[in-house]
């Protein structure tokens, strides 16, 4: 009997449910690689938790997978002295308030104390609520910005991080030794936080607004929470900024876990945002602003010229961070020992503006846990920086250091600030990052990806795709020298091992390769310069069309 064989088998004869049980007789008789595929494995970590299909089997989000995982993660939370609190937000997936009342049980039934988000939770809050609280972890039910049939569980540790090294192993390790239902100790006892969470929270971004004055321009918001959690915090936050001309896109507020309107709630995609776009052109608003499911994912659409024009998240990034330097420039605030942080495939523009102002800007490993862990080293150490602002590519940031995850609800607010600085002196985003790229040269990038099965099958085909490509990198692309080929699997620089692949060819291009820590397929990364700005309009539709072409020169090589 081979070991899929047997996890089957093993929920046919343990204590599952019968309706389990039946779906397993069904799916053996009808289906078997249907099967074979949900329990050919289990759920693990990867960089944004534990994450998957919704439905039976070890490798499917249900019930029974997210208790267990739940009881080895309050077993490694018991090897630490107590007493233990735990803190629970979920968001609307289809499932996920049952799922974080599961996982409050489990900690309840392992003596933790739990506490339950009343209602949605942005994921931020859950960061936020693991400190505030002073909780040993923190557990937020969903799946980010992926379709409706995913739901997922990131775990926090006390710092209000996702878990890092040692404690991610630590937590699989637990979680490994937990093979049935029956080892799952379950108590129905929890205790359920409401407004008062949010109270906190706000009182806290008030402090980091920086020009209050701006209150005063008319400036106009649409709003999309593409039927998520974004919803409860971001109109209250921009209205405690005195942003209060919001527009809600109306068939987009509904909290629906099938997002009816936007199969894939990711703010990266353009047919998310199309209803915003169209109320933005509609009503005249001077930007768009989408949050993604969970609320830690950020999108912005501004109207420029009378067009709506989609910001990139490295956009996004630039524009923050350039206003957040300038302004505490201007009012002599900006401290000696300033930090800035930013991912591996993050656009370098990013460093160039830091840098300018003779502030430190450091790399970190794909995924946010890492700029995270990094604002608690520096505080730390002795003679540690000042972390202010952090980003990476896929539209999550951070300004401030209460919450230590990315949050959409203090870059919503942020991003009202630089509007409407903006509009003052009768511009828009796009002027500005206009002349961001004229002070600092034209950056402008693209992401591909090669998409797997999510199956067994699939999921070798990754890993020997990146086999391949380490054993046989190209030397030259695009007609330009591969200067230098930086492996990340053994570690690099400081940075713990992680399976990455970053080429610099010798214009200064930058192609970076990597699986997904969360969905089955490679991400393809590439940034080129364009210092010669003098014709900037020019230069742009030169720079688009040499990184398309080059775009599909990578996958070309990569694919061979």
């Amino acid at each position: 009997m081979s070991d899929v064989e047997k996890r089957i088998q093993s929920w046919l004869d343990g204590p599952f449910d019968a309706a389990t049980k039946e779906e397993i007789k069904r799916l053996q008789q009808t289906d078997p690689q249907a099967l074979s595929d949900a329990f050919f494995k289990d759920l693990s970590f990867g960089t944004g938790g534990m994450r998957g299909y919704l439905g039976i089997g070890t490798n499917r989000m249900n019930s029974y997978t997210v208790r267990m995982a739940t009881q080895g993660l309050a077993q490694y939370i018991n090897q630490f002295p107590g007493p233990h609190t735990v803190f629970i937000g979920y968001d609307t997936r289809h499932f996920s308030r049952q799922f974080a009342e599961d996982v409050a049980k489990v900690f309840s039934g392992n003596g933790i104390q739990a506490l339950l988000s009343k209602e949605i939770c942005p994921t931020p809050l859950v960061s936020f609520a693991c400190r505030h609280f002073h909780c040993s972890a923190a557990v937020m039910i969903t799946a980010s910005h992926n379709p409706a049939q995913y739901n997922g569980y990131k775990v926090y540790w006390s710092d209000g991080c996702q878990v890092t090294p040692p404690h991610d192993q630590g937590i699989m390790d637990e979680v490994g030794k937990i093979k049935s239902p029956s080892q799952v100790l379950l108590k129905e006892s929890y205790t359920q936080i409401g407004e008062e969470l949010d109270e906190a929270y706000l009182a806290e971004l008030q402090k980091l607004q920086l020009l209050p004055e701006l209150s005063a321009i008319p400036l106009k918001i649409a709003y999309t929470n593409l039927h998520g959690t974004g919803i409860r915090l971001v109109p209250k936050a921009l209205k405690s900024w005195h942003y209060t001309d919001i527009s809600i896109v109306p068939k987009q507020c509904t909290l629906d876990g099938s997002f009816p309107t936007a199969p894939s709630p990711n703010p990266e995609e353009e047919q998310a945002l199309s209803l915003g776009s169209k109320m933005l052109l509609d009503e005249k608003r001077d930007l768009l602003i989408a949050t993604d499911p969970d609320a830690d994912r950020i999108g912005i659409v501004v109207l420029d010229q009378g067009k709506p024009v989609r910001l990139s998240g490295n956009q996004f990034a630039c524009l923050c961070l350039h206003h957040i330097c300038t302004v505490l420039t201007s009012q002599n605030a900006f401290p000696a020992n300033a930090a800035f942080i930013k991912t591996i495939v993050t656009t370098e523009l990013f460093r160039t503006i830091a840098q300018s102002f003779q502030a430190r800007c450091i790399d970190t490993l794909t995924g946010f846990k890492y700029i995270g862990a990094q604002i608690g080293i520096w505080e730390k150490a002795f003679d540690g920086y000042q972390y202010l602002f952090g980003a990476e590519e896929s539209y999550g940031c951070l300004f401030g250091t209460f919450v230590r995850d990315k949050d959409a609800i203090s870059a919503s607010c942020l991003i009202a600030e630089v509007a409407a600085l903006a509009k003052r002196q009768n511009l828009t985003l796009v002027d500005r990052l206009h002349q961001i790229y004229q002070k600092y040269g034209l950056h402008r990038e693209s992401l591909s990806s090669l998409a797997f099965d999510n199956t067994q099958a699939g999921m070798e085909q990754m890993h020997s795709f990146m086999k391949k490509l380490r054993a046989h990198p190209p030397q030259q692309i695009h007609g330009q020298q591969v200067t230098q080929l930086e492996d990340y699997l053994p570690g690099y620089q400081q940075l713990p091992p992680s399976d990455v692949l970053r080429f610099w060819l010798a214009d200064h291009t930058k192609i970076v390769v990597r699986p997904s820590g969360t969905e089955p397929k490679i991400k393809i990364y590439i940034e080129i310069v364009e210092q010669n700005t003098q014709h900037l309009t020019a230069a742009i539709k030169q720079a688009d069309a040499r990184l398309k072409t080059l775009t599909h020169e990578v996958l070309s090589v990569l694919g061979t």
